[in-house]
């Protein structure tokens, strides 16, 4: 060594070709609710993975032994970043993603379902295989993969037929590329403010058949804080338009069959005030208006109903909480979907958050439920009639329970929209 003078050794490696796809070693595992699987348990309490390619540089001076641990990383070529190196991550030659994380499909009925796979090397050829449980059927078996740059992408559709019977399945895209078995996603996380995470988890979609009706065409969807209602508005057959404040207009609305209103709208919009008062007239003209949850503090606009109506921050956090049907004739649970106990079978996470606890009569509360040791919250399905039409307020978790596919609230959401058609 000479005092200042850097000294340079460049050195080629190559992974051995079993070496798994980087993925935190806490989502490895297929996990429980509420709980991680980890099979090296000796890796529990670490912040992050060990180093895919661990280094060590040994120096021995003057008689002494000296050991530091250290791994590649790739540094940024802009300044400002390059305090923060990327780790080195092992990566598959492709990766799929679903074009949709769930699909919808009637009895018997056939759908295309599509899988968009992206190489990550030049000149990459295989097969992709969509994996599909006994009573599905899949066409074709597969399909051929030639991906000429890393980079390129293509989308490649299979035709899936349903069972005859309503089931939950789950789907596999699994590609095979020069012997190796490719399933899955790459998911990057960047922020400037956070180093660069990397999620590779496996390529599945949850196809449900399921028997469901719904009435009317055209919905409007006014976003909220955000979520994912309005694509799955348009898996159960909707035509979906997003609309804003300024399109809650006579001219605008009259052509949609129902409003859907997006969580905490009422919260994070500058751009209704006033205008809510049209989406009264629209519901009293005969169209139908659903209010999703809102938090009792901050609202941006007090008026959320056409009629008297109070937030709260009463809640039932258990999934599994007994549900009670208040008004078992009313049309929201028979029509065009009958509802019965099992729909409400298999949520997630919550019933429901930020119940109303006072409201006008003329408002007719439909479910009631409770977490353990608590009194029976009734404000979680509110329904009035206005005019002709309707207007409904709901505190149900229909964010979280339609992406994750849980048949009964689709049915019952679709009912909802369906009113007075």
């Amino acid at each position: 060594l000479t005092t200042n003078e850097p000294l340079h050794r460049n050195i080629t490696e190559v992974l051995p070709t079993n070496t798994p796809p980087s993925q935190p070693y806490w989502l490895q595992e297929e996990g429980t609710v509420g709980m991680f699987r980890v099979k090296d348990l000796s890796l529990i309490g670490r912040p992050e993975n060990p180093p895919v390619f661990p280094v060590q540089y040994i120096f021995e001076v003057g008689g002494q032994k000296l050991v530091v641990d250290d791994e590649p990383v790739q540094l940024a070529t802009d300044s400002a970043k390059a305090r923060r190196p990327q780790r080195l991550e092992v990566i598959p030659p492709v990766s799929l993603r679903f074009a949709s994380e769930v699909e919808l499909f009637g009895r018997e009925k056939a759908k295309t379902v599509s899988i968009d796979v992206t190489a990550a090397r030049p000149h990459t050829t295989g097969v992709l295989e969509l994996v599909a449980p006994a009573g599905w059927a899949v066409t074709p078996k597969s399909s051929l993969l030639n991906l000429a740059a890393a980079g390129d992408h293509v989308r490649v559709s299979f035709v899936v037929t349903a069972p005859a019977n309503p089931s939950t399945a789950s789907f596999s895209a699994v590609a095979e590329v020069n012997g190796m078995r490719c399933d899955n996603q790459r998911i990057e996380i960047r922020y400037d403010h956070l180093p660069t995470q990397l999620l590779q988890p496996p390529a599945r979609l949850k196809a449900i058949c399921l028997d469901l009706e719904i009435r009317g065409k055209r919905i409007g969807y006014l976003p909220g804080a955000g979520d994912d209602v309005a694509g799955c508005l348009e898996h159960m057959g909707y035509t979906v338009t997003r609309v804003t404040g300024e399109d809650l207009v006579p001219e605008k609305l009259g052509s949609l069959d129902a409003v859907v209103v997006g969580i905490r709208a009422f919260n994070v919009r500058e751009d209704l005030g006033s205008r809510t008062t049209n989406l009264f007239a629209y519901a009293e003209n005969g169209g139908t208006v659903i209010v999703q949850y809102n938090r009792p503090d901050g609202l941006k606009s007090t008026k959320l109903a056409p009629f008297d109506l109070r937030l709260s921050q009463e809640r039932v956090t258990d999934e599994n909480a007994a549900v009670t049907f208040l008004a078992p004739d009313h049309a929201v649970l028979n029509v065009p979907n009958k509802i019965s106990p099992a729909d409400f079978e298999g949520w997630v996470q919550e019933r429901g958050v930020y119940f109303p606890n006072e409201w006008d009569k003329r408002f007719v509360p439909i479910l009631a439920c409770n977490d353990a040791g608590e009194s029976p919250k009734n404000g979680g399905l509110l329904v009035a009639q206005v005019g002709r039409g309707y207007f409904v307020y709901t505190g149900l978790a229909w964010f979280r329970q339609l992406p994750a596919g849980v048949p009964g609230a689709y049915r019952l959401f679709a009912n909802l929209v369906s009113l007075g058609k």
